[in-house]
């Protein structure tokens, strides 16, 4: 006796069917995207910090996805070795004095190695070969950094904070000059008697003009002014003659 119905056989076919479905597309996918189902080749570098970096991780190339991180060695306690996957149809496109860096997918995103463009005149890197790599920037070092920043632009704040009470309060030489009005009234005054001081001195040079024993030095100063003036107005006018007689002879031509 049959303890199913026909209906539930069809329904258990179905589900089954589907899970198989859906694993051959899982499988697909996580391949393709480890380069499982596409020829590759393989390069090697070197850190002294891998920063996280992990098995599996994105390696790209002008800003497009281009291979894995295969493997990950510790060789001493200076050097780590990382082993990478590429795609074989940019590897024309990899020169051999590339380099390679760890950087992330976004701010806090996963690690992953970028591969720098290489000159054009390099060969092609060869199956297996070692590139150059630079070490990474620590987080820590950053943060380290920004907090020795913050410090001294703490400090430079409350030292400001500092001169501005002493300013407001008229403490100091820049205080007592803002807030003194005695000090105020001092400078304008001195302003005022240098103005004045500058006035009578114009007058007394005019006056020393006119006088009869300053009279002739004055004149001789001024007559040699004048001859002067007419000296180089002379001169503009022979100058100005020459490139005008230049001018008519190169047209005559």
């Amino acid at each position: 006796m049959e303890t199913h119905t026909q209906k539930f056989k069809i329904r258990l076919g179905l589900f089954i069917a589907g899970g198989i479905a859906l694993f051959v597309l899982a499988i697909f996918i996580i391949g393709k995207q480890k380069n499982l189902f596409s020829p590759v080749f393989k390069l090697t570098t070197t850190f002294y910090n891998v920063s996280g970096l992990q098995v599996g991780n994105n390696i790209r190339f002008a800003g497009i996805t281009v291979g894995t991180v295969d493997n990950i060695d510790i060789i001493n306690d200076s050097t780590v070795r990382v082993e990478m996957l590429i795609k074989k149809d940019v590897k024309k496109f990899i020169k051999s004095d590339c380099g390679v860096r760890i950087g992330s997918e976004g701010l806090i995103g996963d690690k992953l190695l970028v591969i720098t463009q290489g000159s054009t005149d390099a060969p092609e890197v060869r199956e297996g070969q070692a590139i150059g790599s630079a070490e990474p920037v620590e987080m820590d070092a950053i943060m380290a950094s920004l907090a020795v920043t913050a410090g001294n632009a703490e400090i430079i704040t409350e030292q400001l904070a500092s001169i501005m009470i002493n300013v407001n309060s008229g403490n100091g030489t820049l205080g007592r000059l803002i807030q003194d009005s005695v000090i105020a009234e001092n400078l304008s005054q001195t302003i005022v008697n240098l103005k004045t001081s500058t006035k009578g001195l114009d007058e007394n040079m005019e006056a020393a003009k006119h006088n009869f024993l300053l009279k002739g030095y004055f004149n001789k100063k001024e007559k040699a002014r004048l001859e002067a003036e007419k000296k180089a107005a002379d001169e503009k006018k022979k100058a100005d003659k020459a490139a005008e007689k230049a001018a008519k002879k190169e047209k005559n031509k």
